[in-house]
């Protein structure tokens, strides 16, 4: 039976539900490793400098370690490097349960990435994960994660208050982003990163997507409990 225990904030019915991509619904750390470690190669770049940044757009990583004038034809590197290896790439645990959910009761839903275009079409048809109508990727906004503006727009493209939506995310970057957004609650997923790094950023935290177990209310969605 699921834990009846859920925090104060997300007691409520929510809108719309906006929720990451990498790490949160499909797995493919496999895949980002070795292609942000080819690429560190190509550049010269000590991969202990990528320590920290999980969660944060490709552009905004590349801007603390090159110079501006490398930093466009580093980016559209790793977009590549990225695009052509989907190896191991895997739904992660209720992912498809809860966009089932959401899409049978017609919940307003988005996922908030911070891959390119071109990568998050790779990654979600490398899966067959079934993508909701809005998707926001890195290319859609002048500041990614960890700037506000990808849940901003996220919540714009599905006609409602920021305040109304329920975030699900796996990186303190993103959590910290959508806060500043003031996205009415926050999830995080524990696939990627410590508890003890996502409680303080977060309303609640569970293992993956099984373990949150949510109710459609209306075409809105309400977190019921956790299982154990």
């Amino acid at each position: 039976m699921p834990s009846t225990r859920v925090p104060a904030a997300l007691t409520r019915t929510f809108a719309g539900v906006l929720l990451d991509m990498d790490g949160t619904l499909i797995d493919s750390i496999g895949a980002v490793e070795r292609s942000w470690l080819r690429w560190c190669q190509e550049h010269d770049v000590d991969p202990r400098r990528l320590a920290g940044f999980h969660g944060v757009t490709a552009r905004n990583l590349i801007a603390e370690l090159l110079p501006e004038a490398q930093r466009d034809a580093a980016h559209d590197r790793i977009v590549e490097l990225e695009v052509a290896d989907v190896d191991g790439i895997a739904v992660l645990p209720g992912a498809a349960e809860l966009l089932g959910l959401l899409r049978a009761a017609g919940v307003p839903t988005a996922i908030v990435t911070s891959s390119s275009d071109p990568l998050a079409e790779a990654r979600l048809r490398a899966t067959g994960l079934a993508r909701p109508d809005v998707v926001v990727t890195a290319d859609h906004v002048e500041r990614g994660k960890p700037w506000p503006d990808p849940w901003l727009l996220g919540a714009e493209r599905l006609g409602l208050d920021p305040a109304d939506c329920l975030v699900v995310e796996d990186a303190v970057a993103g959590l910290r982003a959508a806060r500043a957004a003031g996205c009415g609650g926050l999830v995080a997923v524990e696939n990627t990163m410590e508890r003890a790094e996502l409680e303080p950023e977060s309303d609640l935290v569970v293992r993956d997507l099984a373990a949150l177990v949510v109710e459609a209310v209306g075409r809105g969605v309400r977190v019921v409990g956790v299982e154990a």
